[in-house]
């Protein structure tokens, strides 16, 4: 099967048969180098056979800081990724890095699929327009730790909702790291504008005061991004 790619389709964040979630960040530089690395992954992907080793999507975000890129893929186990790593990942690597010299791979983490949250239900079925990225470290692993943090999370946004509604949210998708450490939150909002007006807008009440000063916390960051590409087996 070749690959099919869906500019304009969101993420299936719940796509059935999910059993792993891989996420990376690329540093390419510029946002002209940005696009380049885009349409060189697209280029490459769809002139291959898709890797019918549980990839079931694979896409891919620009930062809005011009500089990085983050590639999220769902597959059907950890060990489908391992398997794409040996026979298919480098021979891809080598034709993207030919068109785009320098690309520099940050990070990658595995997550399990993520529980979600409804941010607007009036554009809850909208496109995103951009994704808010937020990253949670923690000094330790520790499983319970992170679904408990989570829980706090969804906690502080039911009690946002009367008061301080997420206008031109989509939805919040929270995935926890395997190995216990961190959690990623994948927001996908209607435009970067409505995030940081949502952002700027941020109370001081209990439920979000213990959020952000939850024992263990070592570290956290928001990033935007816009979507840019997704891929998935098609004919």
């Amino acid at each position: 099967m070749n690959a099919v790619a869906h500019p304009e389709t969101r993420t299936d964040f719940h796509r059935p048969g999910v059993g792993a979630v891989l996420a990376s960040t690329w540093r390419v530089g510029t946002a002209e180098r940005q696009r380049a690395a885009v349409e060189a992954i697209r280029t490459t992907w769809e002139s291959r056979e898709w890797p019918d080793l549980g990839l079931l999507s694979y896409s891919v975000y620009t930062g809005t800081d011009g500089d990085t890129l983050l590639h999220y893929s769902q597959w059907t186990s950890e060990r489908a990724y391992e398997d794409f790593v040996r026979t298919y990942r480098d021979d891809r690597n080598a034709e993207i890095d030919a068109a785009v010299p320098g690309i520099e791979r940050v990070v990658l983490h595995r997550y399990a699929p993520p529980r979600s949250r409804v941010l607007d239900e009036p554009t809850a079925r909208a496109l995103p327009g951009a994704v808010a990225v937020v990253e949670v470290d923690f000094d330790e692993p520790d499983q319970e730790r992170q679904k408990a943090w989570v829980d706090a999370v969804f906690t502080a946004l039911d009690g946002d909702a009367p008061k301080r509604p997420a206008r031109g949210g989509i939805g919040a998708h929270f995935h926890l790291s395997t190995d216990g450490t961190r959690v990623l939150n994948m927001a996908e909002w209607a435009s970067e504008r409505a995030h940081a007006e949502w952002q700027a807008d941020a109370p001081l009440d209990e439920a979000w005061t213990r959020v952000h000063r939850y024992p263990g916390i070592a570290g956290s960051r928001v990033r935007r991004y816009t979507p840019a590409l997704s891929l998935s087996a098609g004919a």
